[in-house]
């Protein structure tokens, strides 16, 4: 990844561009905030693992956490990808076995328990394929996102909001390419057509990022790919999504707002 670039790739098939959350932030700070009945996010049931325990297990060793889905990627052959969060931090699954009629119950807030093998990859930290979920039902919970758009530099710190739902604000649209004013490209390099990736970038504090618009995920029909597509270079945006780590900062964007 290029020094000050940040790889953004759009999660949510029809996620429309929309103002960012509007629900005040919780008192510890954390960014989380009730929107259903959850009394308490943090709260587990007997045998399962705190956030803290799960981050101090040992790499390859099994985990059992509850948490609320908070996203997921397409399901296809049994499998599905899930953006998972409760009250102290925020969890990737990846690739769990999912059946499709469980699929469909994975709406945004449903608490989920998840059993599993802990991994990293190029940084990221995740449960790996294969997880068990279970649906818990009762309460839903869904997060704020967290500003962190004052750490979109600073990796370090930015880290520590690793797969949490977070929100940048005031990017400025830049040239896709230099002496270009075209505000994205079709693939990395240009060479692509309708229907694949959006590659766009934004400045703050005179440092350059690319986001990405990842069509596998969103679909050349949904809001987010066409809204892309009319961005103008100067444009200022918001972004709302999930703090993706690969080999550095690479938020999966599920909102923009163009200001």
């Amino acid at each position: 990844m290029k020094k000050n670039a940040l790889t953004a790739l759009v999660l949510c098939a029809g996620m429309a561009l929309a103002g960012c959350s509007n629900n005040a932030p919780a008192a510890d700070g954390s960014g989380a905030a009730t929107t259903e009945t959850a009394a308490n996010p943090s709260a587990k049931s007997e045998g399962v693992m705190t956030y803290q325990e799960y981050m101090d297990a040992e790499l390859e060793s099994e985990v059992t956490i509850e948490a609320y889905v908070q996203a997921k990627q397409s399901w296809w052959e049994d499998k599905a990808t899930i953006y998972a969060q409760d009250g102290d931090g925020a969890y990737f699954i990846y690739n769990a076995a999912v059946s499709e009629d469980l699929y469909e119950q994975l709406t945004e807030g449903t608490k989920i328990k998840v059993k599993g093998f802990k991994t990293e990859w190029s940084g990221e930290v995740e449960i790996a394929e294969g997880a068990e979920v279970e649906v818990v039902e009762g309460e839903k919970w869904t997060a704020t996102a967290t500003d962190v758009t004052d750490l979109l530099a600073n990796e370090e710190e930015l880290i520590k909001h690793q797969n949490e739902f977070v929100q940048f604000k005031d990017l400025t649209v830049a040239p896709a390419q230099e002496g270009s004013e075209e505000a994205f490209l079709y693939n990395y390099d240009g060479s692509g057509e309708e229907g694949n990736d959006l590659y766009f970038n934004v400045t703050k504090d005179d440092k350059t990022y690319t986001f990405v618009v990842e069509s596998y995920l969103t679909g050349t029909e949904t809001d987010v790919y066409k809204a892309v597509k009319e961005l103008k270079v100067g444009d200022v945006i918001d972004c709302e999504g999930f703090l993706y780590w690969y080999e550095g900062a690479n938020p999966h964007i599920t909102t923009v707002t163009v200001k």
